[in-house]
């Protein structure tokens, strides 16, 4: 007789059990696997990428993608999706330079004026898919288009600083508020960047709210049946004008974050910031192995993807080749997610 024949049953369930732990092991754990890969590789070639201050740059660097990528989770929860956050941080950007440089306003004015105009913004949205029934990707993507020519012409096109030429011929004679240059460029203790401090506050807000509560779990309800969610009492016009609403003072808040950091209203400071916060929102779906939505999935994928840039940048690898990398490896990290969990159905 084979030894397989002679195999006793339990040693064959031994085996299973084993396989299959190492499955959910790899599943639950491939984005970190990679991540870690990833800290001691750049560490073994470039000794000064584990430096503490290096590691805050990453942080401080990842914390406006972060902050846009809960944003895009909340509306993803709901079986959304909003593309108009990069538009709404680089339009907080000019409005906030707008407000301080030609209105002359001070800090606190500034903040609330600016929040409350990305929160107009998602109402705007939620407007236009809850009650006019327009398609999340359609209703979105016109906001973008909208906001990202309206941004441009109070100024005529120009970027905002001190001094600015308006369009009538004055000179603004405002300038940016100290208090808030502070948000960008202040540190905790002198160690940890604020922009680090309030990105960890909105991940911590965010994850209590849609993991912890009724609302959360009506939220990712809304987004697996809505119909069913409506016929057992859930609000879902109003969840997902909640969900839209919070994109957009998220995306609001990042662009303040912006603005302060670099204390000049550029008018192309948000370019990028729509789709390193997708991928940082997609991202999340493989951290644990969930498969959804979930923002402290989020944070990770948005410090995934400032780890992997830093890194190549201290490598001196070509720019043209960082979005290659940065592709592969998320595809190599969401097939190793779903591959696994396919194998183990």
């Amino acid at each position: 007789m084979t030894p397989a024949k002679n195999e006793r049953p339990e040693n064959r369930e031994a085996a299973a059990a084993s396989g299959e732990a190492m499955r959910e092991f790899l599943r639950a754990g491939a984005v970190f696997i990679l991540l870690f890969a990833m800290v001691v590789g750049f560490s073994v070639a470039q000794p000064a990428f584990i430096n503490i201050n290096n590691l805050m740059s990453i942080l401080q660097a990842v914390s406006v993608v972060a902050i846009l990528g809960a944003g895009v989770t909340v509306t993803l929860s709901v079986g959304g999706f909003d593309l108009s956050i990069g538009a709404v941080a680089a339009s907080s950007v000019m409005a906030a330079s707008y407000f301080m440089i030609v209105w002359g306003l001070g800090a606190f004015s500034t903040v609330i004026l600016v929040l409350l105009l990305g929160a107009l913004i998602g109402f705007a949205n939620a407007f236009l898919i809850v009650r006019l029934k327009v398609p999340d990707l359609l209703a979105t993507l016109s906001m973008m288009f909208l906001l990202t020519g309206l941004q441009l012409i109070p100024t005529a096109g120009r970027s905002i600083s001190p001094g600015l030429i308006l369009p009538d011929g004055s000179t603004a004679t405002g300038k940016y508020d100290p208090l808030f240059l502070l948000i960008g460029r202040s540190s905790l203790f002198g160690v940890v960047p604020l922009p680090v401090v309030v990105m960890a506050v909105v991940a911590v807000v965010l994850f209590v709210l849609t993991e912890r509560t009724r609302i959360g779990r009506l939220l990712f309800a809304t987004g697996g049946n809505e119909l069913a969610t409506r016929l057992a009492g859930g609000r879902t016009d109003r969840l997902k004008t909640l969900a839209y609403v919070i994109s957009g003072t998220l995306a609001a808040l990042g662009g303040i974050v912006v603005a302060a950091r670099v204390g000049r209203g550029d008018v192309s400071s948000g370019s990028s910031l729509l789709m390193d916060s997708v991928a940082a929102a997609l991202i999340g779906f493989a951290v644990l192995g969930l498969r959804r939505p979930n923002v402290f999935g989020t944070i990770v994928g948005a410090v995934f993807v400032g780890v992997l840039l830093n890194g190549l940048t201290m490598l001196n690898a070509p720019y043209y080749a960082q979005d290659f990398v940065k592709g592969a490896v998320l595809v190599g990290a969401l097939a190793l997610t779903y591959g696994v969990a396919r194998g183990r159905s």
